[in-house]
């Protein structure tokens, strides 16, 4: 049976070692902020080449905190995508500050850098680009109109830990990197997980007591904060599934690969994800542009085959916004008619991928 992401090929090659690690947490008993926590860290940050990693209970807290750590406030404007799930605009609208939205780039999918510095105004407090699919998006260029503007950058990259732009991590670019490690994610745990990343020790002291409650030692507080710490039981898992990761961003790229050359093959008429030059996509999704997404939905079903849309509605359209929010973006508009997201993951065959190219056929 094909699965759209199959976890349990790749916890079948380390599920004793998972059991191993799950069971020397249990043994010293430190479920909160245990030595795993410090240890994940480290390798974290040294993969990212950033100075400094915390880890949080998810990939929305590491957002939230982030915006937190950077004091963003009410009525703040923050530069993001409408183009994503819907917790990248949602932490900005928990802080009270406004999302403004920019077009897509209808090749990448990624927010379009051209239409950015158009929608500078004097509330732009930051500019929150989401890495989307596992591509990265045009980061140096939006460290440049960030840093013209004395305004910060946060990159959203719940989706493109691993990927790199540039020759660069994602995670590293900006003031702040934020992953995620949902379980679907290309490093993701058995459970909710997240990270952020940077290069400013006073940033990082900021969001290690953010996630503390705003405490920097026992019950003492000097900000207000968050409950947002990640279970050392999820980050024992980390540090197993970590050994692992570099070998399956090759295989994620091995399987893009095929798609590519089987869908060019035998399908002229559906758009294969466009990888820009100075990218390199880790593939958290494969996902393709159909012109008939009813029709080809409808012989996935009839197939048992899976699949998901990535995203239907952009955020200026979620219920919360209908009679607030007059914006309409024409490729986002035309995209999210359009994207449909085939089975991915490091441990899909080849003959698995011919038959879902067959049924997109």
């Amino acid at each position: 049976m094909i699965k759209f992401n199959d976890l349990s090929r790749q916890q079948n090659k380390i599920y004793s070692n998972i059991q191993k690690s799950i069971s020397r947490v249990l043994k010293h008993g430190k479920y909160i902020m245990g030595p795993e926590i410090s240890e994940l860290e480290n390798k974290l940050s040294s993969f990212v080449n950033s100075k400094y990693c915390i880890t949080v209970s998810s990939g929305t807290d590491a957002l939230l905190i982030s915006l937190m750590a950077l004091n963003i406030k009410k009525d703040d404007e923050i530069i993001t995508s409408p183009f994503s799930y819907f917790a990248t605009s949602e932490i900005i609208l928990m802080l009270g500050a406004k999302p403004i939205y920019v077009d897509i780039d209808q090749s990448t999918l990624n927010i379009d850098v051209t239409q950015v510095e158009n929608k500078i105004s004097k509330k732009t407090k930051a500019i929150m680009p989401v890495s989307i699919f596992g591509q990265c998006a045009e980061l140096s260029k939006l460290e440049k109109i960030a840093k013209k503007h004395k305004i910060y950058l946060i990159e959203d990259a719940a989706q493109s830990f691993g990927a790199t732009h540039n020759g660069k991590k994602s995670c590293n670019f900006g003031d702040i990197g934020c992953t995620s490690f949902f379980p679907s994610k290309p490093l993701g745990c058995y459970g909710d997980g997240g990270a952020c990343f940077t290069n400013n020790l006073l940033l990082a002291k900021r969001i290690k007591k953010l996630r503390i409650h705003g405490q920097y030692k026992s019950n003492h507080h000097s900000l207000i904060g968050t409950n947002a710490r990640l279970d050392t039981i999820q980050a024992a898992i980390l540090l197993e599934k970590f050994k692992l990761f570099e070998k399956e961003i090759k295989l994620r790229k091995k399987i893009a690969n095929n798609y590519n050359k089987l869908i060019l093959e035998n399908c002229s008429n559906i758009k294969i994800p466009h990888i820009l030059n100075n990218n390199e996509s880790v593939y958290a999704q494969y996902t393709v542009l159909v012109k008939n997404r009813s029709k080809v939905i409808s012989n996935f079903k009839k197939n048992n085959i899976p699949y998901s849309i990535y995203y239907p509605l952009p955020a200026y359209k979620q219920k919360i916004f209908l009679n607030k929010d007059s914006t309409r973006l024409k490729n986002v508009e035309k995209i999210t008619k359009e994207v449909f997201s085939i089975p991915m993951h490091p441990y899909l065959n080849y003959n698995e991928q011919s038959k879902i190219v067959k049924l997109l056929k």
